[in-house]
């Protein structure tokens, strides 16, 4: 018996996940590479430690870079900061730039 494992979720966007995880450290100074930041890390708290000030700077900087607007009171936001790889996904279906 075998089982089926086709999903209809997309394939990460690598590059894009390179590219957040590249601004995330830039903008916030964080004494880590880019590198470091693992895809299905959690951002905020445990994981890579991020606050909510420092998930605001993340929100702003996505917004100038690629078009995508974040509302603080979203409920989706704990979903879409939750991981890079979520992060991403998010931006890859609502960016404008």
């Amino acid at each position: 018996m075998t089982a089926s494992t086709s999903t209809s979720v997309a394939a990460p966007d690598l590059a894009l996940e390179a590219q957040l995880a590249a601004l995330i450290v830039k903008e916030l100074n964080l004494e880590i590479t880019a590198d470091e930041i693992a895809p299905e890390a959690p951002l905020y708290g445990d994981g890579l430690g991020l606050d909510s000030i420092d998930i605001l700077e993340v929100a702003l900087v996505i917004s100038k870079n690629y078009g995508v607007q974040m509302k603080a009171d979203s409920a989706d936001n704990f979903k879409i900061f939750s991981s890079l790889r979520n992060l991403a996904a998010h931006i890859a279906e609502h960016r404008s730039k």
